[in-house]
């Protein structure tokens, strides 16, 4: 409840400065600019158009987010259920994993901390030098990493 409290306070906060830029929806847990979605704290956004890895994270980056980084199962569930209600799909859709530093050091392109994945079952497996993370590999609701050149959709992440 205290962090419903807060958020609420915080939307309002924003809401009544001039410095906000850009539109709010504005409801009971929601502060999140048009099209967001509030997910555990943070605002997402499904991408459809496809691009590759390195775009969608520059495409991200560009409305002050980053590639999708995913922190536990009900937040995956929430992340699917937001492409499933644009796409009426699983398609396979970017998140801001990889491993292109170091090969099986994955890292999120936010920068937190990688603690929560859910691979597919004998993934990650490098195939063909794959060095990025997607969701619904293959309708799938479980990760794959694949070729950063392919181009796909992609989920946008941003804090409040």
């Amino acid at each position: 409840m205290k962090t419903l409290t807060v958020t609420a306070l915080l939307c309002a906060v924003m809401a009544l400065t001039t410095a906000v830029s850009v539109p709010l929806v504005i409801g009971s847990s929601t502060c999140c600019p048009d099209g967001w979605r509030m997910i555990n704290g943070r605002c997402f956004l499904f991408v459809r158009r496809a691009m590759s890895w390195a775009h969608a994270e520059r495409n991200c980056l560009s409305m002050g987010a980053n590639l999708a980084s995913v922190h536990g199962a009900l937040e995956q569930d929430e992340i699917q259920r937001m492409v499933r209600d644009v796409t009426h799909g699983h398609p396979d859709t970017w998140i801001g994993g990889s491993d292109a530093e170091m090969e099986g050091v994955w890292l999120w392109s936010d920068g937190t901390p990688y603690t929560f994945t859910n691979w597919c079952r004998g993934e990650p497996n490098n195939l063909g030098k794959e060095h990025c993370a997607e969701l619904n590999f293959r309708g799938k609701k479980c990760w794959n990493d694949r070729r950063c050149n392919h181009n796909i959709a992609s989920v946008c992440a941003k804090n409040i």
